[in-house]
């Protein structure tokens, strides 16, 4: 008797230093694309992320070279010296927060060795890295192994992927509503499931009130090797 092996898939952009989230999504199958052979899009987060300061939320921008059209894979970075600016505000910002020095010094040689001239291997180093920390083991490829063909509609360019992966269950992002089409990926076996980034709880954070649009370095932050606690995908670990 053949025993199907089931294989949960997620197809996302690079985002820069992601929200916690993002983190929850990796996790939560078991192999994750990253889906950077498509158009790169301005002021969104594939160069940018927030994090918290006294007075709210900031933004934190890798400079990019931009000329439409073109594909995130392609964006370069537009000043070399970025990685310097940000890690000095990021120290500026969580030097008091409880757990800054625990990661200080990995955070800190991460940023100043951090010499990519593509933004897709800049996003890449960090989800790698936070990957580590949070012991977050899922495998990460790249859309751009499949050769995916470049006339293919939104839906046919993901099943296209999925197919080459194994995938069997398709985690999708909500906004993707939208436009996917469901029934095309059912007929060929593979079920849908929508990510719900609803009801996080929140923790201990500096300057209130309370933001969760942050990058997922605000919980790293404040609460260290707790954080998985308020995360969605490791409720095995929590202890309430």
């Amino acid at each position: 008797m053949e025993v199907l092996i089931l294989k949960k898939v997620g197809i996302i952009q690079s985002n820069y230093i992601p929200w916690k989230g993002y983190f929850d999504f990796i996790n939560m199958v078991d192999e994750f694309v990253l889906y950077d052979d498509v158009q790169y899009s301005k002021n969104d987060w594939r160069n940018r992320n927030k994090i918290k300061t006294p007075k709210g939320a900031i933004w934190l921008t890798i400079p990019v070279e931009y000329h439409f059209p073109q594909l995130i894979k392609d964006t370069k970075i537009a000043d070399p010296k970025w990685n310097i600016k940000h890690w000095q505000t990021i120290k500026q910002f969580y030097r008091l927060s409880p757990f800054f020095k625990d990661y200080e010094s990995l955070f800190e040689e991460t940023y100043l060795s951090c010499k990519e001239k593509y933004l897709s291997e800049v996003n890449f180093k960090f989800i790698t890295l936070i990957n580590q920390i949070l012991n977050i083991k899922t495998k990460i490829t790249w859309s751009m192994e499949f050769d995916v063909p470049s006339n293919l509609r939104k839906t046919e360019r993901l099943l296209f992927v999925l197919k080459k992966i194994g995938a069997t269950h398709y985690l999708s992002g909500p906004a993707a509503k939208a436009y996917l089409d469901v029934e095309l990926l059912n007929k060929e076996g593979i079920q849908v499931e929508w990510m719900d980034y609803s009801g996080y709880p929140e923790y201990p954070q500096l300057w209130p009130p309370f933001v969760h649009e942050v990058s997922i370095i605000d919980l790293i932050f404040n609460t260290g090797p707790e954080a998985p606690k308020y995360m969605k995908s490791f409720k095995i670990t929590r202890g309430d």
